[in-house]
């Protein structure tokens, strides 16, 4: 994959070593010379110092033949400017660095709809009080408001020692996976469910709290579920 990457800044920076690392092909398109230096002791020819806002710098930067394009600059509005000139100009998928959680929406409104505020994931896990018990959000797929969840089962999870047919789960969840030490299994009806088993699920957004008290919560902190 070719993947271009607006904006130098740390972030820049550790995706393309990242991407580079995994065998990809990157391109930092950052604007500023000092920076594209300091970037160049690190990245070599991987570099183009250039504004990636504009519709030169990215046809220049191989924009035709780039299967993503990332903007992670530190401001919000030349994030924005940065994808929708590279969707205006044909491609197929960007992914945008959202500083202020505030602006997701508009962002999704102008139809960006990757989108990855580190601010809104922290913000997310404090306020579902995330312990070692509790579901922890991977992955949302916003078109079916589903949610890809994983949870480990402690000693005093409700379902450890119980088969999956006895479970009450949500109406709209399946159980994906579930990872036991070395083995990973597909989990059917008549699959006991141990502890330390890490379970990971497909659920419906607002059915995530019901599936929690049924895979997570501790007994005598919540009730099971029904």
């Amino acid at each position: 994959m070719y993947a271009i990457i607006v904006g130098g800044g740390k972030v820049g920076f550790n995706l393309a070593e990242t991407l580079l690392q995994a065998g990809h092909e990157v391109l930092v398109v950052e604007k500023e010379p000092a920076k594209c230096r300091r970037l160049e002791d690190h990245l070599g020819d991987a570099v183009r110092c250039a504004d990636g806002t504009t519709a030169k710098a990215l046809r220049d930067a191989g924009l035709q033949r780039a299967g993503v394009l990332i903007a992670a600059t530190g401001r919000d509005e030349n994030n924005l400017v940065a994808c929708q000139v590279a969707l205006h100009l044909g491609c197929k998928r960007v992914v945008a660095r959202v500083n202020n959680p505030r602006n997701e929406e508009i962002f999704r409104s102008l139809g960006i709809r990757a989108t990855v505020s580190s601010t809104r994931i922290i913000y997310t896990l404090i306020e579902q009080e995330v312990e070692v018990e509790d579901l922890v959000p991977l992955l949302t797929l916003r078109r079916g408001n589903l949610e890809i969840v994983e949870t480990t089962l402690t000693r005093r999870s409700p379902a450890a020692d119980a088969p999956v047919k006895s479970l009450r789960l949500p109406e709209a969840c399946i159980l994906l996976s579930v990872v036991r030490g070395d083995q990973v299994l597909i989990p059917r009806g008549d699959t006991v469910l141990r502890e330390g088993d890490s379970v990971l699920a497909l659920v419906r957004q607002p059915e995530s709290q019901v599936l929690q008290q049924v895979l997570a919560a501790p007994q005598g902190r919540g009730g099971s579920g029904g």
